[in-house]
């Protein structure tokens, strides 16, 4: 199970894990219900293990802030991307206290939870696994 297959679709809710490139494009399966999609070269589409949140200092890896947050959960769920905004924002501030206010919206907060919590039950976010997966990113020095 590797970060980099895991894509967000611009457009399309949920996650997909990258299943066959074609010439066109490539075939995804939606996370949540397994329905596969065909997404075309002009869709706007990131790798989860590309995306990074903006501190007043640097830029922070999603994989450091879902490793974060299944420690705090204990690998479990965690609060719901539909719970109140300013519930949402104490919650992440606890996990990323330096994060950049001005630069990281509500909405931002929002799918990183969403995220989380439809990665947990394929353990994708276990303690475990995330350790690895900061492992294989790592170049070996």
């Amino acid at each position: 199970m590797s970060f980099q297959k895991i894509l967000a679709i611009s457009g399309k809710p949920g996650l997909y894990e990258l299943k066959v490139q074609t010439r066109s494009g490539f075939v995804a399966e939606a996370l949540l219900d397994g329905k596969k999609i065909t997404v075309g070269l002009r869709s706007n589409v990131s790798l989860l293990s590309e995306i990074a949140v903006y501190t007043y200092n640097e830029e922070v890896k999603l994989i450091e802030i879902f490793k974060t947050i299944a420690a705090k959960e204990n690998g479990e769920p965690t609060i719901s991307h539909k719970e109140s905004d300013d519930k949402l924002r104490s919650y992440f501030r606890e996990i990323l206290p330096e994060f950049d206010e001005d630069r990281v919206y509500t909405s931002d907060i929002k799918k990183i939870f969403n995220w989380y919590n439809i990665l947990q039950p394929k353990g994708y976010v276990s303690v475990e696994a995330l350790n690895t997966e900061a492992k294989e990113e790592t170049p070996a020095e």
